[in-house]
């Protein structure tokens, strides 16, 4: 008899939504994780009474209400605006392309002028757009193009503009009007404490071990079900080849005596020869926070995007035909697997936004559960 009805193999936000529906309908849990932590990459840490989001920036944001409620059983959440600025030599802009980005590139007021610019600008791209550097110029013209897109763009993915499919970019962001907030979303915030409190509250009840490599328990018939958040390639021992993935490096440093280094949470560095692209200023993230405001120093990280290999994190998914095409024969192998789910962005090969992950659990959650029903 196997000990747990459920081995989730990641602590991250899927495997803890999982965790929690699993354990809510009676079920026994073990959650295991590589890391020292849980929360996978959204987890936060104090640094001096500043929740630090030590793999970078993450905001909530979603239009799903029935998420929304869900994550607000386990944490309180700010009103947080995510309203990055773009960094070009000396000048500033603000993001997304807002009637605020078009008066500081152009000086021009109204919507109609930004219109007869960018529809100007544009004509140099003539049929369907063939790749990201055409698709960008046909939606916010060659100066926006130039400035704010191709070198972050290029530093991101560590290829072209020109190498790069129009499909990453075709769903930016582009308004008329005078408008700084990043999302469209109905709901954003990011939870008081941080996240790594809330996937501490969704796993009580499960039992948690860390510093554990799912090959350690492979063999060891510890449940009736494994629920992986792994790479699918890792778990089939990369049969077929790596999928590929962009990685990130942080530099974060604690600047003492410093009250606000930048004043804003994100700034986006878009010129090529910068090496990082955004730099995060943490304190910014618990604006409505006194305790963390006031603090006589502040926590400060650099994002150097660079190509992955095993050993660093994986963090973004490389869209393009030979990898949709290499996970898919993963896939299959996945498809026919009687008691193994995968889940998440690593298990999914699918970059997830965080509303993603948890719809996605509780929706995988709620079908693994009312099937064993009937088991």
């Amino acid at each position: 008899m196997a000990q747990y009805d459920y081995l989730i193999v990641g602590a991250g936000l899927f495997g803890a939504v999982f965790a929690h529906e699993a354990r809510q309908a009676g079920k026994k849990v073990l959650v295991i994780d590589r890391r020292n932590h849980i929360g996978g990459n959204v987890y936060t840490e104090d640094w001096g009474g500043i929740p630090v989001h030590r793999y970078g920036a993450h905001i909530f944001h979603t239009d799903d209400e029935e998420v929304w409620r869900y994550v607000q059983q386990f944490a309180r959440f700010n009103r947080f605006t995510n309203a990055p600025l773009a960094k070009y030599g000396n000048e500033l802009y603000h993001l997304p392309f807002n009637m605020n980005t078009f008066y500081q590139m152009w000086g021009v007021v109204t919507p109609a002028e930004a219109r007869a610019v960018i529809d100007e600008q544009k004509k140099e791209i003539t049929g369907e757009p063939r790749n990201l550097e055409e698709q960008a110029i046909s939606l916010v013209g060659r100066d926006v193009y130039t400035k704010l897109i191709k070198g972050y763009t290029e530093k991101q993915w560590g290829r072209e503009c020109k190498d790069l499919p129009a499909f990453i970019i075709r769903r930016l962001p582009v308004r008329f009007v005078y408008d700084n907030n990043y999302f469209n979303d109905r709901f954003q915030g990011i939870p008081a404490g941080g996240y790594t409190l809330l996937v501490q509250r969704m796993l009580e009840g499960a039992e948690v071990l860390l510093n554990t490599d799912f090959e350690a328990v492979r063999g060891l018939g510890l449940a009736d079900t494994v629920v992986y958040t792994g790479p699918i390639d890792a778990y089939y021992g990369y049969r077929f080849g790596e999928l590929a993935y962009r990685s990130l490096r942080f530099e974060t440093e604690d600047l003492q005596g410093v009250n606000d280094y930048q004043g804003n949470a994100v700034i986006n560095y878009t010129e090529a020869k910068v090496p990082y692209t955004r730099l995060i200023e943490h304190k910014h993230f618990a604006y409505d926070q006194p305790e963390v405001m006031n603090q006589h120093h502040t926590v400060i990280s650099r994002e150097y995007p660079m190509d992955w290999k095993q050993g660093l994190e994986p963090y973004y998914p490389v869209n393009d035909d030979a990898n949709h095409q290499l996970f898919a024969r993963y896939q299959d192998l996945a498809d026919s697997e009687k008691n193994v789910i995968f889940g998440g962005r690593l298990g999914q090969y699918r970059y997830y936004d965080m509303d993603d992950t948890i719809r996605a659990a509780l929706n995988c959650a709620r079908d693994a559960l009312n099937n064993s029903a009937f088991e």
